[in-house]
């Protein structure tokens, strides 16, 4: 499956961005999908994940109540919509994918998409 992320962008702290991540080439409802960032000189985190069954989601204590992941499997994409964002936000967003297992927050996915940055100003 091939992932592309985009959605970033510039933005002032306490606004909101949406990010999507569209997936391609095989079947993205047997997927569980997650979020992760890094930025400059730091290592990747992760940010949220949602189940390929969309019985659970999970979010990093960082973004809980900010952030919130969504999947359409209808048009293969998974949403991350991101709320009172705070410059500390600001990262490379990357989506990760992998088959039908649960969410992992340790990066062991399959598939990686691109990142699109994300710029969080103060």
């Amino acid at each position: 499956v091939q992932l592309q992320a985009s959605g970033g962008g510039l933005v002032q702290a306490g606004g909101s961005l949406r990010l999507s991540c569209a997936a391609s080439g095989r079947t993205f409802s047997s997927y569980t999908v997650g979020w992760f960032r890094q930025a400059p000189g730091k290592e990747r985190e992760f940010v949220a994940g949602i189940s390929w069954s969309r019985d659970s989601t999970y979010y990093a204590d960082s973004v809980k109540g900010r952030f919130t992941i969504s999947r359409d499997n209808a048009k293969n994409t998974v949403n991350l919509q991101m709320n009172s964002l705070k410059p500390e936000d600001t990262a490379t967003y990357s989506c990760a994918a992998r088959a039908g297992r649960s969410i992992d927050s340790l990066g062991l996915y399959d598939y990686w998409g691109q990142g699109t940055l994300v710029t969080v100003s103060s």
